[in-house]
């Protein structure tokens, strides 16, 4: 997987689960981490406007081609991911759908683990 689909592919992802878990809303991961940045913790804020800046360069930039720390960048969205999935609880009734919700998101982390 190239580094400009690692990029969208993850920001994507990181952009469902904030959608989800906590009801963010706008075009991008920006603008979604602005909608909810009261519901979350500033580290957490601080690593998604990382991975949200990092995505929009690789994206935009002509001249910036490949991820500078491809390594840090996926360690980024995993733990942004983790942290996310943390809230999952904390946030919808323990019900069927909670549940479903769980294990969808588990089956996601998973499959972006075998990547």
């Amino acid at each position: 997987m190239s580094d400009i689909e690692l990029a969208i592919t993850r920001t994507k992802s990181l952009e469902t689960l904030l959608e989800q878990v906590v009801g963010a809303t706008g075009k991008g991961l920006h603008e979604k981490v602005t909608s909810v940045q009261d519901k979350l913790s500033e580290p957490l804020v601080k690593k998604l406007r990382f991975i949200a800046t990092v995505r929009n360069k690789i994206v935009h930039d002509a001249d910036y081609k490949q991820l500078d720390d491809r390594e840090g960048f996926i360690r980024a969205c995993d733990e942004a991911e983790a942290e996310l999935q943390a809230l999952v609880p904390k946030v919808i009734n323990k019900g069927c759908f909670g549940l479903v919700l769980l294990v969808g998101i588990g089956i996601v982390s998973a499959a972006w683990r075998l990547m």
